[in-house]
């Protein structure tokens, strides 16, 4: 068995990829502006996080959803959202719709998913939603590709 050889930490990535990170992060920023919850975002983030098991951006975003007053039996019982009772009709279908464009199939973005999100986000929500369904799903590659070490 071959050695392998050592990855860039996030600090080496956000350093050696300023351009990268900037556009990630103001992908963010514009989700953030726009007004969606950050609650709510900060779950969808932890959902996709958890599915693509990226423990970096999972140590992350547990703080985030902490500071944005995301109350810990939602924390607790985020991987059984469809059965834990306690999240709202709101928060089920941001969390299918993010299920959905995580493990993508050939019918992840259906019709019927779609109605389900619109029928609790406004077209612009949806389209915010979408944004920071792509995003954590592209941080979650990049951290689980450079192994990066969750946060401290």
């Amino acid at each position: 068995m071959t050695q392998g050889l050592s990855r860039p930490g996030y600090k080496a990535f956000v350093d050696g990829a300023p351009e990268i990170y900037a556009g990630l992060s103001a992908l963010t920023r514009a989700v953030d502006a726009s007004g969606l919850e950050k609650g709510l975002t900060e779950l969808v983030k932890l959902r996709v996080s958890q599915i693509n098991a990226c423990a970096f951006c999972l140590k992350f975003h547990l703080g985030l959803a902490r500071k944005s007053g995301v109350p810990q039996d939602k924390l607790d019982l985020l991987p059984a959202w469809a059965d834990a009772g306690i999240f709202s009709e709101r928060e089920q279908a941001a969390l299918a719709y993010a299920e959905a464009l995580t493990l993508l199939d050939g019918d992840s973005a259906s019709d019927e998913l779609w109605e389900g999100l619109r029928s609790q986000f406004s077209e612009e929500e949806a389209v915010h939603l979408t944004v920071t369904i792509a995003a954590i799903n592209a941080w979650n590659r990049i951290g689980i590709g450079l192994r990066f070490a969750p946060p401290a």
